[in-house]
């Protein structure tokens, strides 16, 4: 190993800004629904609303951690350090715990409650956290984070 720091690969600033985009629109969905903006929330129904308001604090923390972890991720990403593979991984957990109750532990169907199939997005959520934190695992192998 050479003292000459790694040159940032392309992909790096490409991953990583498409996952601060993607990232940032979790942080302001999680952060607009727990400050309950009115404008966020402009057509979300009473049965909604008493849905979300019934998460326990735990379900809470998880969704957050997930937001928030990933965030960090992205932004640690963009910064080349290690750390990002940590914050991916608080992300995934924190996803796979609010998942855990909102499709298991509830005891209450979505699909009634907004309509629709919830478990296409869902999948499409758990595969990018998934895929960043193999992403950033192989970028720190490589080098490439610091």
């Amino acid at each position: 190993m050479t003292d000459r720091a790694i040159a940032t690969p392309r992909h790096v600033w490409i991953v990583g800004g498409m996952s601060l985009f993607w990232n940032c629109i979790g942080a302001t969905d999680y952060t607009m629904t727990q400050t309950r903006n009115s404008a966020w929330l402009q057509g979300v129904t009473p049965a909604q609303l008493a849905y979300l308001e019934s998460f326990p604090a735990w379900a809470v923390s998880a969704w957050a951690l997930g937001v928030w972890g990933a965030l960090a991720g992205s932004i640690l990403l963009l910064l080349r350090s290690r750390l990002a593979v940590t914050a991916f991984a608080v992300s995934l957990l924190g996803l796979v715990a609010n998942l855990a109750w909102r499709f298991a532990l509830s005891g209450i169907d979505e699909k009634q409650v907004f309509g629709g199939n919830p478990y296409p997005l869902a999948g499409v959520i758990f595969l990018i956290a998934a895929a960043l934190l193999i992403y950033a695992q192989r970028q720190k192998a490589a080098g490439v984070l610091r």
